[in-house]
């Protein structure tokens, strides 16, 4: 399974695996929490929450999880996953530092995965590079990742099937805002879509249809007209950190007022908007044919 993964992947993920059992077992005993009351506290079984903590696997538990954990021990997510050496969750002080990450596969995507976990009840905002991978196909994905090995291809695959699951919890919000000419680029098989095949790209479109008809009202897409409009790729996690996605590195805004200003660009870019949501949906099916 593992073969195509690049030297380095089975460490690095045995690393941190390693460290988040070690952490959530120092996190559970300094809570004075028996694990049965732990499991019981973040939706698991006795027996599940022992495998984990004994395992030797590569899988973490999933993103919902893990921010799970980290609210019933008191500590960050990033913590947990060997991300930060601070463990304890303070709200009262703000770091106004600007973290720059790598932006490679886990654990870093687990980072992010953990961040969409615990922004939920809060509007997330997505401008996405090209389209938002939770709306994207098995066969778009595969094509964008051409030239990666299996093993990272498969994990993105996985990515946005989370995010789309994610997507269809009750207490989602989430809006998306990215240029018209995306989607016309993909209908048409310009720019990154040239060697995109037409069922593929037809495919797509009305995967994107489909799913904007399912979740809406919980996830919104507006199209702002390129020309007129710029923007960098970013999510804003609520009030709680923004990211903006620069190639293979992200910077993470952790203070209030940087997150504000990204709000407030991402916002501006929606007042600017030239298709509403339900406009996108019927946009789609009609670029698709």
């Amino acid at each position: 399974m593992y073969k195509d993964a690049p030297p380095g992947t089975l460490t690095s993920k045995r690393e941190t695996g390693e460290t988040f059992r070690v952490r959530l077992a120092e996190a559970i005993a300094r809570s004075g929490t028996s694990r049965s009351a732990f499991a019981a506290r973040v939706g698991m079984d006795r027996s599940s929450l022992s495998q984990l903590l004994n395992g030797n696997g590569l899988r973490l538990p999933r993103a919902e999880t893990v921010a799970a954990m980290a609210v019933a021990c008191g500590v960050s997510a990033d913590w947990l996953l060997g991300l930060s050496q601070e463990g304890q969750v303070g709200t009262s002080v703000v770091d106004a530092r600007v973290e720059i990450s790598p932006g490679v596969s886990t654990p870093a995507d687990q980072r992010l995965a953990a961040w969409h976990a615990e922004a939920a009840g809060y509007k997330i905002r997505y401008v996405p590079a090209t389209l938002p991978d939770l709306l994207k196909t098995e066969a778009v994905i595969r094509y964008e990742f051409e030239g990666h090995d299996l093993l990272r291809q498969e994990r993105r695959i996985e990515e946005s099937e989370e995010r789309l699951q994610y997507s269809r919890r009750p207490d989602t919000d989430m809006e998306v805002c990215s240029p018209i000419q995306t989607l016309q680029g993909l209908a048409r098989g310009e720019g990154i879509w040239r060697e995109l095949p037409l069922s593929a790209r037809r495919e797509q479109l009305a995967h994107i249809a489909r799913l904007l008809d399912e979740l809406y009202p919980t996830l919104r897409w507006f199209l702002f007209d390129g020309r007129r409009r710029y923007s960098t790729p970013l999510t804003v996690f609520g009030p709680q950190r923004a990211v903006v996605y620069m190639g293979d590195m992200f910077l993470v805004f952790n203070a209030t007022e940087h997150i504000r200003v990204l709000a407030r660009h991402f916002d501006e870019l929606i007042r600017a908007a030239v298709m509403q949501p339900t406009e996108v949906m019927a946009y789609a099916r009609r670029l698709g044919g």
